[in-house]
Formats: structure tokens, C-alpha cells, sequence
């Protein structure tokens, strides 16, 4: 078991080629071999986006404050 305190990572940008506008994101665990899963804390300020991208094991998201919008590849909003 490993036990980290919250803000043991700083907080970084988003990169520009992932997002569009201002994203923050804090980082909760990375995966350790033989691990593939990660967590992260992700802030999107008004407007801003991610771009176009696929997780080919999936992906789980928690919406924990405020509203979203989600689409899979060729459906709804």
C-alpha cells in the first residue's frame, strides 16, 4: 500500500495539443508496472475542451462540480 498527501504533484497545464483553452490537471496516481490505470483530477475553465482522442481500454469519468458535455465518434452529445 502506498499512501500519498493530496498536492504531492503540482497542478500543471494542460497541453495545448491535448486541450483547447485553459485546463488544469492534478494528477491522483500513475500507473506502477505491471499497473495501466491512471487517475487524474481535470478542470476545464468556461469554453475549454479536449480534443479528439481515443482510449482503447476505455475510460471512466466522475463528474464531480458542474457540467459537461461528452460524444462518442459518431454520437450524440
Amino acid at each position: 500500500m502506498e499512501i500519498f498527501r493530496a498536492g504531492h504533484v503540482p497542478s500543471r497545464k494542460g497541453p495545448a495539443d491535448w486541450f483547447t483553452g485553459q485546463v488544469r490537471i492534478d494528477m491522483l496516481f500513475d500507473p506502477a508496472a505491471p499497473d495501466r490505470v491512471q487517475g487524474a483530477s481535470v478542470t476545464f475553465e468556461p469554453g475549454a475542451r479536449t480534443a479528439w482522442h481515443t482510449h482503447p481500454l476505455g475510460q471512466t469519468l466522475i463528474v464531480t462540480v458542474g457540467l459537461g458535455r461528452a460524444q462518442r465518434d459518431g454520437g450524440p452529445v
